[in-house]
């Protein structure tokens, strides 16, 4: 039995792909590690005491600036962590090519356990010892939000550094994640969990890659899945997959139980139900049973993994039927798991690729706020009026109507259609590098996501190689 940490799971993940990668001497060690980690104890006074939290801001890599990744209010969070998911957000974005390095923080601290005006406190305070430190700006280190924070964090987080730097016309953009009315932008909420659509539709467009699963059908309709988490991205990748794709979820794994129903869940019907009462117990969608990890060998075609790190495990991937395990988290499979899955003939989308679709639509939303200007705003009616014309040109050409169905053809692009559309661009090019190496005559990269860190590491080594180091 393997104890080994999240952090050195990664950094075996990363010292097995930087095995083939052709790096001059000691570049391998500078890309590895973190370069700084800021830890913070701050006290907020709070029903009627003094209330100290502890938090982190690490920053791995600075190849890019500025630095980017999540911030998450998490009790067990701990340095270790942090400084995992900043390694695995530079490879993330220099496998999707983002000009970003990476980044990631914690808060230590149990959201349930204080009420929205006492983490408004909290987080405004974590937020100015970020901004004294220097791991706050839309140049330097720009957060979003990841387990235990969302755009409301992102909100306060965004309005304190405009209070303390009003002279920065860029303030908004130190953060991603925000309302769409306080600078976001439309489809950051479901981004991850639509990256994860995309990431599922791509490989089942490569024949050769599909197959080695043992599908034979770019089809998605009607293929099972077991989706462990049914927090953000579990939910609207379940619900995209769902109602878009005609996927079957059989089997949703939450910490208040299990559901299951061979028809298909409906997803919409369990969240709300989950968001009512705060646990899958008592939904009438399908059956219900206590809390078990061991559900992850229900049965499927398709797992997704969509909650915290570790899920799955040497104690627990050998039992595993789905041939096909989509990382929709970070870190959903130890090392050790990750083996034992491999030597299964099991087919592995990695979290580098799968998860991606955050900080993807986390680089418009930072764009969008240093433009200062709406996607589409310049065109989207010049566009509108040259379909009408060609629309009437094929009608008087035919002497038919332009057929109803096809009316969207006469519609601008929305903020939310140029986003997807955006996504599901540098989701299929980022699937298409990775399958060019994995599927190479000699074999020399044998899965997804050595193929993957391969692509990231020499990313970011020849932004190294270009500044002379």
């Amino acid at each position: 039995m393997s104890n080994q940490s999240f952090l050195a799971d990664v950094n075996e993940m990363f010292d097995v792909a930087a095995a083939h990668c052709d790096l001059p001497e000691g570049l391998a060690e500078k890309i590895k590690f973190c370069n700084a980690t800021y830890v913070t104890r701050f006290g907020v006074r709070l029903r009627g005491r003094m209330h100290t939290f502890t938090g982190w801001r690490a920053v791995h890599s600075t190849h890019s600036r500025p630095a980017k990744g999540g911030i998450r209010f998490a009790p067990n969070a701990d340095q270790d962590e942090v400084e995992a998911l900043a390694a695995l957000m530079t490879y993330k974005c220099a496998l999707v090519r983002l000009p970003f390095g990476g980044s990631k923080g914690a808060l230590k601290i149990d959201p349930a356990d204080w009420t929205e005006t006492e983490l408004e406190k909290i987080t405004r305070r974590f937020a100015q010892e970020l901004m004294a430190h220097e791991f706050l700006s839309s140049a330097a280190n720009v957060p979003a939000p990841d387990m235990g924070t969302g755009e409301l964090n992102m909100m306060w987080i965004a309005d304190e550094y405009r209070r303390a730097r009003p002279q920065d016309i860029n303030a908004l953009g130190c953060v991603t994640g925000k309302p769409v009315g306080g600078g976001g932008i439309e489809g950051r909420t479901e981004a991850t969990g639509r990256g994860v659509q995309y990431a599922i539709r791509e490989f089942f467009r490569h024949p050769a890659d599909r197959a080695r699963a043992g599908f034979q059908s770019e089809r998605l309709d009607g293929l099972t899945c077991v989706v462990q988490g049914l927090g953000n991205v579990g939910f609207h990748a379940a619900k995209f997959l769902s109602q878009e794709d005609g996927m079957r979820i059989v089997t949703v794994i939450e910490r208040s139980g299990v559901v299951r129903n061979p028809r298909g869940i409906d997803i919409d019907a369990l969240k709300a139900h989950l968001v009512q009462t705060g646990s899958v117990e008592g939904f009438a969608g399908g059956a219900v049973s206590p809390a078990d990890m061991g559900a992850l060998a229900d049965e499927c075609d398709i797992l997704i993994p969509a909650a915290a790190e570790g899920a799955i495990t040497e104690e627990n991937a050998a039992a595993i039927k789905a041939a096909l395990i989509v990382e929709a988290a970070n870190g959903p499979t130890t090392k050790a798991a990750d083996t034992i899955l491999r030597q299964a003939g099991k087919i592995i989308l990695p979290d580098l690729f799968a998860n991606a679709g955050g900080v993807v639509v986390s680089y418009f939303e930072w764009v969008k706020n240093l433009s200062h200007i709406p996607f589409g705003l310049m065109e989207r009616r010049l566009e509108e009026d040259e379909h009408r014309l060609l629309a009437r040109s094929l009608e008087q050409m035919t002497g038919r109507d332009f057929p109803s169905e096809h009316a969207r053809f006469l519609e601008a692009r929305s903020e939310i259609a140029l986003v997807r559309s955006g996504l599901d661009d540098i989701m299929r090019a980022a699937y298409r590098r990775m399958s060019a190496l994995w599927n190479r005559p000699d074999g020399a990269y044998p899965d997804l996501r050595t193929a993957a860190y391969v692509l990231a590491i020499d990313e970011v080594a020849q932004a190294y190689k270009a500044i002379g180091l």
